[in-house]
Parts: C-alpha cells; sequence; structure tokens
C-alpha cells in the first residue's frame, strides 16, 4: 500500500538547496529520491504505538545560520555541555562551530561536520550514507535522506586510538527551521573512539520534528564508545535511528540517555557481523505529563561466537506512556552466540503506563539467549522500610528511584555523562 505525502516540501527547492552547496551529484540525486520514496513509504509501524497521531509533519525549511566565535556565544541552557576541544556544534539548519585539536588532524582523524566531509572527502562519506539505515525503510528515513543538513563525520584511520572524547551539540531554538543531522562514524580496523552528542531544545515554540539518523561502522578489532542524551522540550517530536555494523571482534558500547519531554522514537540496532563482535547497550528515560516514547534496542548476530547485551530502565509519572522492546536475533549459523537483555519499567502514579517486551528471535541451536523483564510501581514495602529509619517519603522514594536506575548510569564510562544523567534525572522527576 502506498501513500501520498502531505508533507508541504518542494522537491526543486530541495535540488537547488543541495546545487546551490555545491555538493556532489549523486548526493542530489539521493535527495531527489528520498522525496519521490517519501511519498510511496507508509510511516514506521511501532509495536503498541500510533505514530501517525503524533505531531510528524513539521519539519520546517532549510535556515543558514550565523556562525560563532565561542562556544560563549551559545544559548546559557547549552553552556557547560561541552568544553571547546574537539567540538562541533550544529544549531537548527548548519553548523556554527567546529573545533578539532590540532593533535588528531596529524594521526589522520578527521572529526568535522558532514557537509564538509561531502566537500572534503567526498569518496569517503559515498560507502557509508545512508548504508546503515536505508532511505527505503519508511517515510521517515527517506524523508531524512532529502532533507538533512548538518551533521557530523567521523573517521578514524587503522590503528589510532582517539584518546579525548569527540563532541557535538546539536541546538534547536526556532521551530521553522528544519533539524534534520546526520551522523557517521567510521572506525578503521584496530581503532578506538569515544563520541558523545547532546540534544537540546531552547525556548518555548512552535511544534518541530527532530529527525535524526547515526550509522556507526565499526571494522576489524576496533572499538566505539557512542554517548547521546537527549533532551528536548514538549513542542519536539524526536525520531532518532542509531545503528551500527560491526566486523571481526569489534566492540560498540551504546550509552543513551532519552530525557525529552515531548513524544519520541528511538530505535538502537547492532549489526553483529564479524565472528567475535560485541554490542553493549544501556539505556535510560524518563516519562512525564503525557508524553509518549517507544524506545527499542536491537542486536543482530551473524558472526560466530558474537555477543550483546542491552539493559533499559524506564521512570515513568504523571499519564506518561513507555513502550519498551528489546529484541535479539540471533541468524542460522551464528553458532556460540550470546544475546542477553534486560527491561524494567517503574510507574510513579496509577496513570502512567509501561510496557516491557522482550524478543527472542533465535534460529540457532548452539547459541545462549536470556531475557528479563518487569513493570511495576514503587514497592510501599520499600518506602515503609526506609521511613522507619528516619527518611522522609520523598528522599525514600527518591532514593528507591535512584537504586532501580543505578544498574545503567553507574556503568556510564563518561563520569560528565553520568553526571549530566543524574541532574537531568533530577529535573524530570521535579526533586
Amino acid at each position: 500500500m502506498s501513500i501520498q505525502t502531505i508533507l508541504p516540501i518542494d522537491r526543486n527547492a530541495v535540488i537547488e538547496l543541495s546545487r546551490s552547496k555545491q555538493e556532489p551529484e549523486w548526493m542530489t540525486n539521493l535527495r531527489s529520491e528520498g522525496l519521490a520514496l517519501a511519498e510511496q513509504l507508509e510511516l514506521p509501524k511501532l509495536e503498541k504505538t500510533r505514530i501517525d497521531r503524533w505531531n510528524i509533519n513539521a519539519y520546517g525549511s532549510y535556515k543558514k545560520q550565523a556562525k560563532i566565535a565561542s562556544i560563549d556565544e551559545l544559548p546559557e541552557a547549552a553552556k557547560g555541555l561541552s568544553n571547546p576541544d574537539n567540538l562541533i556544534v550544529q544549531k537548527n539548519s548548519g553548523i556554527v562551530f567546529n573545533q578539532t585539536a590540532e593533535q588528531l588532524k596529524q594521526q589522520g582523524v578527521i572529526f568535522t561536520d558532514l557537509e564538509t566531509a561531502l566537500q572534503e572527502h567526498a569518496d569517503l562519506v559515498r560507502p557509508y550514507f545512508m548504508k546503515a539505515v536505508e532511505a527505503n525503510e519508511n517515510q521517515i528515513t527517506a524523508l531524512h535522506s532529502a532533507l538533512w543538513s548538518g551533521g557530523i563525520f567521523v573517521y578514524v584511520p587503522k590503528n589510532v586510538a582517539v584518546d579525548i572524547p569527540l563532541q557535538a551539540l546539536f541546538i534547536t531554538d526556532d521551530a521553522e527551521a528544519s533539524f534534520v543531522p546526520h551522523i557517521i562514524i567510521v572506525a578503521e580496523t584496530n581503532s578506538s573512539v569515544t563520541y558523545v552528542e547532546n540534544f537540546l531544545s531552547v525556548g518555548e515554540g512552535a511544534p518541530l520534528v527532530q529527525s535524526s539518523i547515526a550509522e556507526v561502522y565499526v571494522k576489524a578489532g576496533a572499538k566505539v564508545s557512542f554517548a547521546s542524551v537527549h533532551n528536548m522540550g514538549d513542542s519536539i517530536t524526536d525520531v532518532t535511528y542509531r545503528r551500527a555494523i560491526l566486523d571481526q571482534d569489534s566492540k560498540i558500547e551504546w550509552v543513551v540517555g532519552e530525557m525529552n519531554y515531548g513524544n519520541s522514537m528511538s530505535d538502537i540496532t547492532s549489526i553483529l557481523k564479524g565472528a567475535g563482535s560485541d554490542s553493549d547497550a544501556k539505556v535510560i528515560c524518563v516519562g512525564t505529563n503525557d508524553q509518549k516514547l517507544n524506545l527499542t534496542t536491537r542486536a543482530v548476530h551473524f558472526g560466530r561466537s558474537t555477543t550483546s547485551d542491552m539493559i533499559t530502565r524506564a521512570v515513568m509519572r504523571d499519564q506518561s506512556t513507555a513502550i519498551i522492546n528489546g529484541i535479539t536475533k540471533i541468524e542460522k549459523g551464528a553458532t556460540d552466540a550470546n544475546g542477553q537483555q534486560t527491561e524494567k519499567v517503574l510507574m510513579l502514579s496509577p496513570k502512567a503506563r509501561g510496557d516491557a517486551n522482550p524478543i527472542l528471535l533465535i534460529d540457532e541451536d548452539e547459541v545462549k539467549a536470556g531475557h528479563a523483564a518487569s513493570v511495576g510501581q514503587v514497592n510501599p514495602d520499600q518506602i515503609h522500610y526506609l521511613m522507619s529509619r528516619g527518611i522522609t517519603k520523598s528522599e525514600a522514594q527518591r532514593l528507591i528511584i535512584y537504586g532501580f536506575l543505578a544498574p545503567v548510569v553507574s556503568k556510564i564510562p563518561i563520569s560528565n555523562i553520568e553526571e549530566q544523567l543524574q541532574r537531568l534525572v533530577e529535573r524530570k522527576l521535579g526533586q
């Protein structure tokens, strides 16, 4: 079944913008093809979620952004989230700040915005753009391939270890400006890198869709740590795809904090193609008001002796709703694979709703796989016990919530991200 997109997007304007940026012809063609696909494809089908009832048509239009000289010119809410070393800042549709240490350049590391990478390293970008996440998957991915702007490109050469985290900050403060960043990370054989990103909205604005895609390519023996915190207001609908393709003996660590106030869809997928590859994903979220969340974490095992571990913790209050999906898929031939997952939802209000859906899809006999899932409210016996020790009821509840989130938060390998998530949790819970 095909549908006609109702988005007021002018194909000629998209093509003209691409050409005005002097993008390669293949990118201009991809944008055009993406719009054509969007007119035919349906929205993604989400478990127990009607995304068509969300505000998903407000993409805005491209607006060129003025550069800033230093991070002191950032909005107050954005200050303190990053330091100026190895930092790229995207505001609305475009990059406004880009600073990379000379040491990285000497190592051959490329850390720049994707638009610049298209100009200077098109041959490196082309094999990876919209290859892990394909434009023809659904209407949202098709539109993303047509409308993306700004973005990040990371390339780490063979045998290079990047010791300092690479940081990206994405800010929206104009609902009329498109906010569609695309991230590509390529870690060559036996390299390593840590990438940290923050998404932030400033001020109360009209409805806007944030549509981002991150594609991570981890070559043999390489390691990538990918930390992402989304903290946008209730007028922002957040639709994010993160996907990694792993070769032999490679590893990816996902650390994701979904701290938005608006409706959010997150899809994190690791494709373990190479033997001995490993994926570790840790996700926390807090839902408030009438917010609707649909979070999927997925590991697909193709290689032998591959391992995956997924931990998701959700705390829901007010009338918020969370659908938490964990999917472990072990393909035929992936002998000695080991896939584990845990999803837990804690509800602080009788009107809050949380569903934890563990799914194991096993097509091979010689494997290990397991899951654990729970949905429940704060245990009154635990509250009573803590109060009997002289702790107030509100403090007792706070301790229980942080104990619930600790298996994820305490294992975050980047201390400033751990502290940031702690602050955001406190703010969302009104503590």
